[in-house]
C-alpha cells in the first residue's frame, strides 16, 4: 500500500465534508435534526458520528487513551460548529499521513475497541475503512438531502480527482 493512495483519500475526506457542508446550508434547522431513520437518527447525528470517529481513530493511531466509549455521544450541538470540527478533523489525517514513514502502512495497530476489546489490525486496511465509513456515511446524509426535496453534492472521488487535475 501506498502512502500517496491515502494522501489522496485523506485530501478527499476534506473535499467531501466541504461540499456537503456547502449543500447543509439551506436545510432548515428542523429537518437537519428530525430523525430520519438513519443509524444516528439526523443528519446532525451521522454529523456528529463522523466527527467523533475521526478523533477516536487519531486518538487510536497516536496511541492515546479512546476519548469516547459511545458512537453516539454528541459532541457539538451548534450545526455550523460541527461542520467546521469535521473540516478541520479531516485535515488532520493529511498532515498525519505526511508525517508516517512509508513502512507504518504496513504495520499493525493495537487498540481497544469502544465496548474495551482488545484488537490488533494491519494499519493500511484501518486507514482503508476510515475513509470509506465516512463515505458511506455522507451517501446516507445526501440520500436524505434529495429526499427532503434540496440539491445534493455530488461526492465522487472521479469528480474530486477532476477538480485536482489541470484542464488538458
Amino acid at each position: 500500500m501506498e502512502k500517496s493512495y491515502f494522501l489522496m483519500l485523506a485530501a478527499y475526506h476534506r473535499w467531501a465534508y466541504e461540499k456537503l457542508s456547502d449543500s447543509l446550508k439551506p436545510v432548515n434547522d428542523p429537518d437537519y435534526r428530525k430523525d430520519v431513520g438513519l443509524p444516528f437518527r439526523s443528519i446532525h447525528g451521522t454529523l456528529n458520528h463522523l466527527l467523533l470517529v475521526d478523533r477516536l481513530w487519531h486518538a487510536r493511531f497516536e496511541h492515546r487513551p479512546p476519548p469516547y466509549t459511545r458512537l453516539d455521544e454528541e459532541l457539538e450541538t451548534d450545526r455550523s460548529q460541527l461542520a467546521q470540527a469535521l473540516i478541520q478533523e479531516s485535515g488532520a489525517w493529511q498532515a498525519m499521513l505526511r508525517e508516517w514513514p512509508d513502512k507504518v502502512l504496513g504495520d499493525e495497530l493495537s487498540y481497544r475497541t469502544t465496548k474495551g476489546a482488545p484488537r490488533r489490525l494491519p494499519i493500511g486496511p484501518i486507514l482503508g475503512h476510515v475513509f470509506n465509513h465516512g463515505t458511506h456515511h455522507r451517501g446516507q446524509i445526501t440520500a436524505v438531502i434529495t429526499r427532503l426535496g434540496f440539491d445534493y453534492p455530488v461526492l465522487d472521488l472521479l469528480y474530486f480527482l477532476a477538480e485536482q487535475s489541470p484542464p488538458s
